[in-house]
C-alpha cells in the first residue's frame, strides 16, 4: 500500500500472517478473532523460546505511515496479547499492546532485532477497550496508545529499519486457546509532522 491510497483503506485486502482457524470480517470494518493454542512471538530472550506463531491482520506499507485500530478483548491468562505489529521478518518486529503478566492486564512493547526486548507499564484504564497507535517515520517507530481515543500518551520511541513492513493488528495466546479479540476503527494515514508531540 502507498500514501495515496491511505485513504481508499479495504480491509478485504488485508491479508494473515499465521491465519486462526477462527476469525471474520464484518461489514469491513470490525475483525473478530480468535486465538490458536500457544501462538507468540518471541526471539530468545530470557526463555530461550524462538516463537513465530502469533495472529498479525496485515497489508504490506512501503511509504511513511500512521497506524491506528480499537482493540477489545477479556486479557485473562497469563502472557495474552493483542494490539498492533510492524514485521519485516521472524527476526525484525516490534508489537505492541496489552499483554497478561504479573497478575493483570499490562501495557506492554516487544522490539526484536534478533532477540527480543520487553518493557511492561501500569495500564490506567479500562484494558478491555482501548487504542493503539503505531508511526513509522524514515528509520524511526513511535508508539502510543489511548484510553479514549482522546488523549494519547507515548509508550515507545525507537530505530527501525527502512524498507517494506507488514502492519496491522496482532493477537497471541501463548498458554491457551480461546483469547477472543475484536478489532475496529482501522485508519492508516500520512504521519504528523511531530509524531513525538503531537496527540
Amino acid at each position: 500500500m502507498e500514501s495515496i491510497n491511505f485513504d481508499k483503506l479495504n480491509l478485504k485486502e488485508f491479508k494473515w500472517l499465521n491465519e486462526p482457524k477462527v476469525w471474520c470480517l464484518e461489514s469491513n470494518s470490525v475483525v473478530q478473532v480468535t486465538t490458536d493454542d500457544k501462538t507468540d512471538f518471541w526471539q530468545g530472550t530470557w526463555y530461550n523460546f524462538h516463537f513465530n506463531t502469533g495472529h498479525v491482520f496485515g497489508v504490506e506499507i512501503k511509504d511513511d505511515f500512521t497506524f491506528e485500530v480499537c482493540v477489545e478483548a477479556d486479557f485473562t491468562t497469563l502472557y495474552d496479547q493483542a494490539g498492533l505489529m510492524i514485521y519485516v521478518d521472524e527476526k525484525h518486529w516490534l508489537k505492541t499492546g496489552i499483554e497478561y503478566n504479573d497478575g493483570q492486564p499490562m501495557i506492554s512493547s516487544v522490539l526484536t532485532k534478533q532477540t527480543s526486548d520487553w518493557a511492561t507499564g501500569l495500564f490506567m484504564g479500562d484494558p478491555r477497550k482501548f487504542w493503539m497507535r503505531l508511526t513509522k517515520t524514515r528509520d524511526v517507530v513511535c508508539v502510543k496508545y489511548s484510553n479514549d481515543n482522546v488523549t494519547w500518551n507515548l509508550l515507545r520511541l525507537c530505530q527501525f529499519p527502512e524498507g517494506k513492513y507488514f502492519v496491522g493488528p496482532m493477537c497471541c495466546s501463548p498458554q491457551r486457546a480461546g483469547l477472543v479479540v475484536k478489532f475496529s476503527q482501522f485508519s492508516i494515514t500520512k504521519p504528523a509532522e511531530d509524531i513525538l508531540h503531537s496527540n
